[in-house]
């Protein structure tokens, strides 16, 4: 079973509103094993919408509609749904009362315009609402003999979600016959390019296009770090993780340890669990990220019982007054080291990791525009690395965070091996 996803409505192209609707339905058809290759984004004009429906059916055996369901002039869904099954829209009288009712319940008086809501393509079954006004609708189409389906839902998200689970995803189920799942996991990474990780896995990759499943993909995500997917399709979800796991298990042993986590962890998740295993406490001494990375990680519950505090030492004068930091360039390893020793002495911390560096927009201390120096201080000693960083200076910036983190993690498990 294939079922793409029409979202309708100009504000989406104009961006006044992002469409997170085609997102939501793409995860709850791919959890259901229901393929989904296509989202496309369509105006307010019936034309248009006609032609991407007619589009979309030519492959896909539904399509779902989001929006345009309202009652104003620019709500055209069902008519082109309409134009598309050769039906003429019809006033259903069942519920012109349903609305009418809502609206008098409301103490509310109901504008002649909400009749548009009541008019149904013949042939169309009629999803009930139970959150707004406007109905749903389920909408045979015969495309070159082949019985297809059309669904049209409101774009309200509380709407579409409710409608979705009660009456599309059941239908598209009692269609597609045979259930099946589809699951993806996704290994994140730090330390490689994306042409980089491609190289690496090149065996693997081609290995996966022959035999078709489970599939494998990446996705550069900023400082969330670079994501390689694979998604695999079995009849029960267990069957499609056991598919997942053992070419996890190939991934893996070709990327070693720049996979610092999978699926919902993040850099600065996995780096506050190491300290907290080993009962680690750190401090941060901030500069070119500007409380960046503190905020970071104080995003994260339970940070508190790891993270004693940060100081943004921004100015030179400061680096040098409270942290500790000697005459010489403040864009250095061992202004970093600096750093992080006086941070891990003035927040009591077993760790002190500090950043400085440049982050545009002209070179600093004789060093370039991307340039990263991080400090790290525990009582085993300090160490120091410099880090050349891409991009402009909000870019350079976000990726300073994930580097320095990365380095903390590395040191860690470093530190963890060797004990």
């Amino acid at each position: 079973m294939r079922c793409d996803v029409l979202a309708v409505g100009t504000e989406l192209l104009l961006g006044q509103i992002v469409d997170t609707n085609s997102s939501w339905m793409g995860e709850q058809l791919a959890a259901s094993g229901i393929d989904s290759l296509l989202q496309v984004k369509v105006g307010d004009n019936v034309g248009r919408i006609v032609a991407q429906l007619e589009r979309l059916l030519v492959d896909a055996d539904a399509v779902i509609c989001c929006g345009g369901l309202g009652p104003t002039h620019d709500d055209l869904t069902r008519d082109a749904i309409a134009a598309v099954m050769g039906s003429e829209l019809r006033l259903d009288d069942d519920l012109v009362e349903v609305i009418r009712e809502m609206f008098a319940s409301r103490g509310r008086r109901m504008p002649e315009n909400n009749l548009r809501q009541a008019m149904v393509p013949d042939g169309a079954m009629i999803i009930p609402q139970t959150r707004g006004t406007a109905p749903g609708l389920i909408c045979p189409v015969s495309v070159g003999g082949v019985e297809k389906v059309v669904f049209a839902v409101p774009g309200v998200p509380h709407e579409l979600h409710d409608m979705f689970h009660r009456a599309v995803l059941p239908e598209l189920l009692r269609r597609g016959g045979e259930p099946s799942s589809i699951v993806s996991r996704v290994l994140r990474t730090w330390g490689e390019s994306e042409s980089g990780l491609n190289e690496r896995l090149h065996p693997i990759i081609t290995e996966l296009d022959h035999v078709g499943n489970p599939t494998l993909a990446f996705l550069a995500s900023g400082w969330e770090g670079l994501k390689v997917r694979l998604t695999a399709k079995a009849a029960t979800p267990s069957g499609a993780a056991g598919l997942l796991s053992a070419w996890e298990s190939r991934v893996r042993a070709e990327l070693d340890d720049i996979v610092f986590g999978v699926d919902g962890e993040t850099m600065e998740s996995v780096v506050l669990d190491l300290l907290r295993r080993r009962g680690l406490t750190l401090g941060l001494a901030e500069s070119v990220t500007g409380g960046l990375v503190g905020g970071r990680l104080t995003a994260i519950p339970g940070a508190s019982d790891v993270l004693r505090g940060g100081i943004v030492a921004y100015a030179t004068e400061v680096k040098r007054s409270v942290l500790g930091v000697s005459d010489g360039p403040v864009v250095s390893e061992p202004a970093a080291i600096e750093m992080a020793e006086g941070t891990r002495r003035l927040l009591g911390a077993d760790v002190g990791l500090a950043l400085t560096g440049v982050a545009g927009p002209a070179e600093q201390d004789g060093m370039p525009v991307g340039t990263l120096c991080v400090g790290i201080a525990t009582a085993e000693g300090a160490m120091a690395r410099t880090v050349r960083l891409p991009g402009q200076r909000d870019p350079m910036r976000q990726l300073a965070v994930i580097s320095a983190l990365d380095l903390l993690r590395r040191l860690l498990l470093e530190q963890s091996a060797a004990h």
